[in-house]
């Protein structure tokens, strides 16, 4: 693989987007490329989003959600299988305005040792030094809470976050708990999300899809950021029944 092969280039600046047209782009998404190293990663001229978690936490799900294709990430049935940072261009036909970046799971127990070490310092790697990453999407299971190594990985990104690097916190499987537990699991998590944005997902229930949609859309597209249209009032209050 050429690291230098680039993503092709960028065409004129959509307009702005709300949560339909956003979905609409995130079904744009098509394979792009897998390394098992940081330097065989083509370099890109667009924004990059990376999916990062716990390999139990769901990541493979909501990109699957939110592109509305049910393969387009693999969801081993096997967690901490996936070993390979997996690229995903997004825009039209021979256009790419934005990538997805599909981290490998970490945390997984059945995983070897050295495994995980080798994985851990290539995630860091590339969390620290990735030009093109522009946000972060950490997934995490509410009824876990931010983990230890969730931890870790937010004092890596923080000096990044700081500088502008955007930054959000999805508590994933939402619909497997009631309003209340989803209040408190919001409020704890904007508590550690160390300013970055919290928002509740449930792929079951399509909760915060659309919402999550248009924030990506967001990040991809700074320059039209400011005319899009406010997500609505209590976008992120649980709506769905117990």
């Amino acid at each position: 693989m050429n690291p230098s092969v680039s993503a092709p280039a960028a065409g004129p600046v959509p307009p702005v987007a709300d949560a339909r047209a956003a979905m609409g782009w995130m079904h744009t998404a098509r394979f792009l490329t897998t390394a098992a190293q940081l330097h065989q990663l083509p370099e890109v001229d667009v924004p990059e989003i990376a999916f990062v978690g716990r390999s139990n936490a769901g990541k493979s799900t909501c990109i699957n959600t939110l592109t509305q294709q049910k393969q387009l990430a693999f969801a081993s049935k096997k967690p901490g299988r996936t070993q390979h940072i997996n690229l995903f261009s997004l825009g039209r036909q021979g256009q790419t305005d934005a990538v997805l970046a599909d981290l490998p799971g970490y945390g997984y127990a059945a995983v070897s040792r050295s495994d995980k070490v080798r994985w851990q310092q290539v995630m860091v790697n590339y969390l620290v030094s990735r030009k093109s990453l522009t946000g972060i999407v950490l997934l995490c299971d509410p009824r876990l809470g931010l983990t230890e190594l969730d931890e870790a990985l937010l004092e890596v990104v923080r000096p990044r976050v700081e500088e502008g690097l955007k930054f959000l916190v999805l508590l994933t499987k939402a619909d497997k708990l009631t309003r209340a537990e989803q209040a408190k699991a919001l409020s704890i998590g904007r508590l550690q999300a160390g300013g970055g944005e919290v928002k509740m997902f449930s792929a079951l229930k399509k909760q915060g899809v659309d919402e999550t949609a248009l924030l990506l859309w967001q990040w991809a597209h700074p320059a039209t950021q400011a005319a899009a249209p406010a997500e609505p009032q209590g976008a992120d209050t649980p709506d769905h029944e117990d």
